[in-house]
């Protein structure tokens, strides 16, 4: 088997349908789909379980309920193909996909191949990189939000790099892909980038996840941990990604995270940390607030959504 292709599914029946047709559409002669029901309410195990009925590439996994990291270590674990591919289970391929990402992959020897994407409305994302790119310069990007490429789906990577990168907590709700995609660069891959889309994001679902301190608080003692002897390293986009996430609760209304914890786990900033940033920071939260609306207003429109 060449490509396995890990679907983790939780409470997404209206969406299924949909995906798996884009995916059992491909071409390409020698892959498999490990679909892992993590504890759907909704049907989304049943619908799983109707399709693999009839569709003899479909492997289907019911669990508890554990989370989207536990649900894809354990799709992976029931897995046989050399390469590994993500996708979730409100998303497409594109036509052809499975074919064009094996080729490159091939062709490249890389460990790793990242395409570009489009949204469900078809905007385009940008291509950033083209061809082989160091990685630490990727992981500086995905620490600080600045990546516009994607970071685990649109991706295939050799099977044994993705050895070790399934251990965060199940408390980690949002930035598991950039925490999973930097446990791989860590491992200092060859990474190489393709321009065509290979996959179509559906932008705009809505999301019950909330941001709270105290899971900040082990994000960035988990990523202390990652990052280990190399921290010093990355020790300025460690502070921006910081200043970012003190951003949202700003955005969020919430005044308090400055005195309660960024003043003491930021400190001095360093000189890398650009001049928007320092301004944010050195405001008192209410001024803040207004800057970083006013600023995150001019990206989205310069970047179309994206």
């Amino acid at each position: 088997m060449e490509i396995s292709v890990i679907i983790p599914v939780y409470n997404k029946a209206e969406y299924l349908d949909r995906c798996f047709e884009s995916i059992f559409a491909q071409p390409f002669g020698s892959f498999e789909v490990v679909a892992v029901d993590d504890g759907s309410t909704d049907g989304s195990g049943e619908l799983c379980d109707q399709w693999a009925r009839r569709e003899s590439r479909l492997h289907v996994v019911h669990v508890a309920n554990g989370g989207v990291t536990a649900a894809r270590r354990k799709g992976v674990e029931q897995s046989t193909g050399r390469y590994i591919m993500f996708a979730d289970a409100d998303d497409l391929l594109t036509d052809g996909a499975l074919q064009m990402m094996h080729e490159a992959i091939e062709r490249s020897g890389a460990d790793e191949v990242i395409a570009t994407f489009r949204t469900q409305d078809g905007v385009a994302s940008p291509v950033v990189y083209e061809g082989f790119v160091e990685g630490d310069e990727l992981m500086r990007y995905i620490m600080t939000g600045k990546n516009r490429f994607p970071v685990l789906w649109s991706i295939i990577f050799r099977r044994e790099l993705l050895d070790g990168v399934f251990d965060i907590p199940r408390d980690i709700v949002e930035g598991e892909d950039k925490m999973m995609q930097m446990k791989v660069l860590m491992k200092r891959p060859w990474v190489y980038f393709i321009k065509e889309q290979a996959y179509i994001y559906t932008l705009g679902l809505p999301n019950a996840r909330r941001h709270t301190l105290e899971r900040e608080r082990l994000y960035d003692a988990l990523l202390r941990q990652l990052l280990g002897s190399r921290l010093d390293e990355f020790a300025t986009a460690f502070k921006l990604h910081q200043l970012k996430e003190y951003e949202r609760f700003l955005l969020d209304g919430d005044f308090t995270v400055k005195k309660a914890y960024y003043q003491e786990a930021v400190g001095t900033l360093p000189a890398g940390i650009p001049l928007y940033d320092r301004l944010v920071y050195a405001l008192p939260p209410a001024c803040a607030r207004w800057v970083v609306r006013l600023y995150r207003a001019i990206i989205d429109y310069k970047q179309k959504g994206l």
